[in-house]
């Protein structure tokens, strides 16, 4: 490097320029053209070839782990080499200059790496499954607190070149103040920790639909982070949620009702066990006559009870706010003290929450409505008489 800058300062003198400075400030250019063209050069050839190298192999996670974003990343470390490499040369004489270029080189070399580590990491993350393993849970958790880490050892590096102190030092001035910030910040960190495993696992996202019994709460997510979640109740009140309140009791989200193709319905009504009996002549013409059953049908002794779960399953299957692709069904469910309860279990494509409440109660009410023409009656504890006619 100094026969390159002695050639230069020849070259400039024969031109009539006899200032050294220019010399310096032309080779630092050259040094920094040179970097550039190392970091294109790189590009060009590392990227295609470790896309190539992965899409050779049968294994998963070579193509995650050196993926294009990591690679490039990776490739952007090659010219802070370069400058770290040739610049003191030529500052030899200025100790100065020469250590304060270094610290900014160095500087840039552990942000660079640092987003290599975070874009490997990441990219790790990506190899979790949808369905999770305990154990791939654990490790997804473990991501995310490696990246924090990853943080914190980069501060600590880049604050001890800026200092021009071994990070050791810093650690161990950290260490002696680590029992104090541990009994100060204990409700924070634990909010912290609680937090990275709320984020890592995924277990909501801004704009879910969650409940939380013991916090009040009842709506959208409308913020979060690592130590607070805010959410705005159907009232819109805002109630703020500790992540550790989520993590250490359990809460509700909707959000796998909102992905799937309907909303469930689970009602039931009890019915008096003294009306269900044998259809007769009168009830079997007043089926038939009312188009909802044929004689051909009604031939052998059927029971009234029978035939309205019958009747109000090919009911629900022909209503079109009813997703018919999923289970639907009128089940008989075990007596009680108030009747025998009928459950109507079926899903509405429409899940809103005003449309879904007006189209359960239509369908509850026709179900009403119809119990009474199969002679059945409702049981209820302030039953007063009533005749039906």
């Amino acid at each position: 490097m100094e026969d390159i800058k002695f050639w230069i300062e020849q070259w400039m003198s024969e031109w009539g320029v006899t200032d050294s400075m220019w010399a310096h400030i032309l080779v630092v250019l050259g040094i920094f053209l040179l970097a550039f063209v190392v970091d294109r050069v790189s590009l060009r050839i590392f990227v295609p070839l470790a896309a190539k190298v992965t899409r050779s192999t049968h294994a998963v996670w070579d193509d995650f782990l050196f993926s294009d974003k990591v690679v490039r990343s990776a490739c952007h470390i090659l010219p802070a080499i370069v400058v770290w490499w040739l610049l003191p040369s030529i500052f030899s004489q200025s100790p100065s200059f020469m250590e304060m270029l270094k610290r900014v080189t160095a500087i840039y070399l552990t942000v660079m790496t640092l987003r290599t580590v975070q874009q490997m990491i990441s990219a790790v993350a990506f190899l979790d499954t949808e369905k999770r393993s305990t154990a791939q849970q654990y490790f997804h958790t473990f991501c995310g607190v490696l990246r924090i880490v990853c943080y914190f050892i980069a501060t600590l590096v880049v604050i001890s070149i800026i200092i021009g102190r071994s990070p050791m030092t810093i650690i161990a001035g950290l260490g002696a103040t680590s029992a104090v910030l541990m009994l100060v910040f204990k409700d924070t960190i634990e909010g912290l920790v609680a937090g990275v495993r709320l984020t890592s696992n995924e277990m909501m996202h801004i704009g879910d639909w969650i409940t939380v019994p013991r916090a009040g709460a009842n709506g959208t997510v409308i913020g979060m982070s690592l130590t607070t979640v805010k959410v705005r109740n159907f009232d819109n009140t805002i109630v703020t949620v500790s992540p550790k309140t989520l993590v250490d009791d359990s809460f509700v989200n909707w959000k796998g009702m909102y992905h799937s193709g309907g909303r469930r319905v689970a009602r039931k009504l009890f019915f008096d066990q003294r009306s269900i009996r044998i259809v007769d002549e009168s009830l079997a013409q007043s089926l038939i006559s009312r188009g909802y059953f044929t004689a051909e049908q009604l031939q052998v002794p059927r029971v009234n009870m029978s035939l309205y779960r019958e009747f109000m399953e090919r009911f629900l299957a022909s209503r079109s706010d009813i997703n018919t692709k999923m289970l639907m069904m009128v089940r008989q469910m075990e007596p009680t003290a108030y009747g025998m309860p009928l459950e109507f279990y079926f899903f509405l494509s429409d899940k809103d929450w005003c449309s879904y409440e007006h189209c359960m109660a239509d369908i509850m009410e026709w179900a009403v409505v119809y119990a009474n023409h199969f002679g059945l009656e409702l049981y209820q504890v302030a039953a007063t008489s009533y005749d039906p006619s």
